[in-house]
């Protein structure tokens, strides 16, 4: 017996009532009602289009509904839905294969988990037992994800209410400071990197996990020299680096990986978003031939009942070849230059821009008050009143991406079309206004 659709109040006044929203004071979400999606696109019930400039949380890499992955959901979903993560299916054997293919270096095995925060939690496990060593270098402005373990690894302002977390945790300074323009200069970077590993002492550190692109606190681009030379120290020291390419990987940059920029192979590689596109929930760790040949004679030391789930598998299988067939990878360079100019164009008219940074169809807006002085147009882990207007703006243009502390996202689909980017853009040009009569001076 079919139900009417629910009305766009409705959804939000019963998730409202009965779910708990992440990361946020419930008395004060305002969410959007979704009904459906296509491509770059979604509507509300009422048939509000809103153009999904950030690819909802950085994953619908390959956009809404793609017919290819919905059959793919489909025809798996008739044929076997589940098998326990002991046995072997033809979904999981086909993508293990395919993601050997296209990893960096020879990174050729997986561990199949269920998203970003727990490959990671999976990534330092794994580092742990084969190194024999306790500590995980990790930096500041990174996240890692919510669950006990990530949350620890995360530096950002999420991981304050989870403390005291788990031991071991130990931060190496960033090469982007908060509240700068700039990034640090790389003999700077490299040196407080050092400092840091002999405080604490090289011989104890098991991994040093880093994304490899920061994404959510700030699209950090590591300088030219950066990665080289952080392969290196962990060579020195014999520390494994664990790249978190959760949402960096999958042609958000222009790469598979985005480490692959720099040419640089980590011990282990950690992944999900785009691994799928957020169809189902799946992520991975990949890891080099030599520390999977660790666990050949004794036990792998983790493991969950969804863990590579068959509906999971076969969506990433999918979502990969639509990757491969539609050149989104050539697609997130083409238009990548397309948005790096017009944000820099944007940076040009408008003061309240402090800087953009972005590389492939990964970019951030940085708003200041002050260009001269750096002042963010909201405090760090903050609001302010005309960040809150233009994100109020944005929805009301029909714009939908993510607005944090000083800082918004361009981070659209990899399908997006040129005059889609514009269309975006010019919205975006518009709000700016409101910023800018914020300026002082």
């Amino acid at each position: 017996m079919s139900r009417p659709a629910m009305s766009g109040p409705e959804m939000v006044e019963l998730c409202k009532r009965h779910t708990m929203y992440e990361w946020s004071v419930q008395s004060k979400i305002d969410p959007i009602p979704v009904a459906k999606a296509d491509g770059v696109y979604f509507w509300t019930p009422e048939g509000k289009r809103y153009l999904d400039f950030n690819s909802q949380l950085m994953c619908s890499n390959i956009g809404h509904s793609h017919p290819r992955v919905v059959h793919a959901i489909q025809q798996q979903a008739a044929r076997l839905c589940y098998a326990n993560p002991f046995m072997a299916t033809e979904p999981r054997a086909r993508l293990g294969r395919k993601l050997a293919e296209i990893a960096p270096g020879d990174i050729d095995t997986f561990f199949f988990t269920n998203g970003g925060a727990d490959a990671n939690e999976n990534a330092i496990r794994i580092a742990r037992a084969v190194t024999g060593r306790h500590k995980i270098m990790v930096r500041y402005r990174s996240y890692h994800g919510g669950t006990a373990g990530a949350i620890a690894l995360t530096g950002d302002p999420r991981r304050w209410f989870a403390e005291p977390s788990i031991p071991g945790i130990v931060r190496a300074p960033d090469f982007h400071k908060y509240g700068r323009r700039d990034p640090e200069p790389l003999d700077v970077c490299i040196r407080e990197i050092e400092d840091i590993i002999r405080y604490e002492g090289g011989q104890n550190i098991a991994a040093f996990l880093m994304e490899t692109v920061v994404g959510t606190n700030g699209i950090l681009v590591p300088p030219d020299g950066y990665m080289k030379a952080v392969r290196e120290l962990c060579d020195r020291h014999g520390i494994l680096l664990i790249a978190d390419e959760v949402m960096s990987g999958f042609g958000r940059t222009g790469k598979w990986f985005a480490v692959e920029h720099w040419g640089v192979v980590p011990d282990m590689i950690t992944m999900a978003k785009g691994l799928t596109s957020a169809y189902v929930q799946l992520g991975a760790v990949g890891m080099r031939a030599g520390i999977a040949q660790a666990f050949r004679d004794r036990a792998f030391p983790g493991g969950l009942t969804y863990n590579s789930h068959t509906l999971a598998c076969a969506t990433a299988l999918a979502t990969i070849s639509v990757y491969e067939d539609e050149g989104l990878m050539d697609k997130a360079v083409k238009l990548g230059g397309v948005l790096r100019e017009r944000m820099k164009d944007l940076e040009k008219k408008h003061p309240s821009v402090g800087t953009t940074r972005s590389i492939g169809l990964f970019g951030i807006f940085e708003i200041v008050r002050d260009r001269r002085t750096f002042e963010p147009m909201a405090p760090f882990n903050g609001h302010s009143e005309e960040m809150t207007a233009l994100g109020a703006f944005f929805r009301e243009q029909g714009l939908y991406t993510f607005v944090r502390w000083n800082t918004f996202f361009t981070n659209p689909p990899l399908v997006i079309t040129e005059a889609q980017l514009h269309e975006g853009l010019d919205i975006v040009d518009r709000g700016l206004e409101i910023t800018d009569r914020a300026i002082k001076g």
